[in-house]
């Protein structure tokens, strides 16, 4: 899954990306081998202020209208807000990307539902704004799979088949280092527990800024490609990356790895 931010303050991009830069890179990501583009309109990085519906849809759905004749590869919109997932989905998106798995705005759900698409249920506490205040757990893994579950359950009871969910356990989401590196050194119990396919997102996070020797955002690749093998080691279905192309590489080699053992 290739990441496509329309902010003016996504944290893993040197600089902001207008419309038309969207576009483009998001065919060159379908070029390099991206498999699904997620476009995102608002930043959710840590300490991050919410944008409104309006200007969400004024940044992405440009974006979306134009990419639907362009690209063949499913289109993600990376979105918490069920007034931005329906116009979007109207205008060709497949899947909305939600960091809150429901929690901020439950009429999501039966958008998704009504419009028969599919949806990724992320991980998360609180608001981007004091989320590592609740990075409180007593066995990280078996809480993200209990609280995972209660939203996985929510959106079944809303009506959106099983089958049309993904989970993702929030890596860097109300989370300390620690626990991030926790749930990718264990995902195979998460995966057990949910019995879901499992979309994993490390890329360029600041868990691994002391692994990476300090290096802001976009010197983390190296180190995403550690965290992307082990996601991909321990059973991760999707993953969600910045860099594409040296992903795709990978990706592949890790894959081989996982058939071999």
């Amino acid at each position: 899954m290739g990441i496509v931010n329309v902010t003016p303050d996504s944290f893993g991009e040197e600089r902001a990306w207008s419309a038309d830069d969207a576009i483009e890179r998001a065919c060159e990501m379908e070029a390099q081998g991206a498999d699904i583009i997620d476009v995102g309109g608002e930043s959710t990085r840590p300490g991050a202020e919410p944008v409104d519906a309006g200007t969400e849809l004024q940044r992405i759905l440009p974006v979306i209208e134009q990419l639907r004749g362009r690209i063949t590869i499913p289109i993600s919109v990376d979105t918490y807000k069920a007034a931005v997932a329906d116009a979007t989905l109207a205008a060709g998106a497949n899947m909305v990307n939600d960091v809150s798995g429901l929690l901020y705005e439950p009429a999501l759900a039966d958008v998704v539902a009504r419009r028969g698409a599919s949806i990724v249920l992320m991980h998360t506490r609180g608001r981007p704004k004091d989320m590592y205040q609740q990075a409180e757990y007593g066995d990280v893994v078996g809480d993200v799979a209990r609280e995972l579950q209660a939203r996985l359950d929510a959106a079944v009871a809303a009506g959106v088949p099983v089958t049309s969910i993904v989970v993702d356990p929030g890596i860097g989401f109300a989370k300390r280092p620690v626990h991030s590196y926790g749930v990718l050194a264990r995902l195979p119990e998460l995966a057990d527990a949910l019995r879901r396919p499992l979309l994993v997102g490390p890329s360029r996070k600041s868990f691994m800024r002391a692994a990476a020797g300090g290096a802001e955002a976009h010197g983390r690749d190296w180190t995403t490609a550690a965290a992307v093998t082990a996601a991909v080691l321990g059973g991760a279905h999707i993953v969600r990356v910045h860099a594409v192309e040296p992903m795709v590489q990978v990706v592949r080699a890790a894959e081989e790895i996982r058939q071999a053992g």
